[in-house]
């Protein structure tokens, strides 16, 4: 059995007791784009299948499924689209729109996380140190 691959466990160790920003646009009720999100719109596009995608993320396809309809939803035209599964399977794809949130969303994180360095930093320092298990 092939190991399940995740991306939040992973990170969590990595940066455990550093102080982190993330970027969440909110469209009420739902976040429109985070960077969860961002990550699944990535997996789709490398895996071309939402399931495949939820699983390297550590989620079940239903959990995925709901994440794609809710981005989906948030946006004036799908990001992304899936074909039904059938003898051959199914497939899901970033539409050009999909592409260019994404594109949009990982220039906006980089540019966030660059102007507010210093004051992360200074949080940084006033931060308590990780709680030893």
């Amino acid at each position: 059995m092939t190991p399940r691959r995740t991306t939040a466990p992973t990170r969590r160790t990595k940066d455990a007791g550093r102080l982190r920003a993330r970027l969440r646009f909110v469209l009420e009720p739902d976040i429109a784009l985070g960077p969860g999100k961002a990550d699944m719109l990535e997996q789709i596009r490398e895996t071309g299948s939402i399931s495949a995608a939820g699983r390297l993320m550590g989620m079940s396809y239903k959990r995925a499924w709901l994440m794609v309809e809710s981005m989906n939803r948030c946006f004036r035209r799908p990001l992304v689209e899936a074909a039904k599964g059938g003898t051959r399977g199914g497939g899901a794809r970033l539409t050009p729109v999909g592409e260019e949130v994404l594109a949009q969303y990982r220039r906006m994180e980089a540019k966030a996380a660059k102007a507010i360095q210093a004051e992360l930093r200074a949080l940084q320092r006033l931060a308590a140190p990780p709680a030893k298990d």
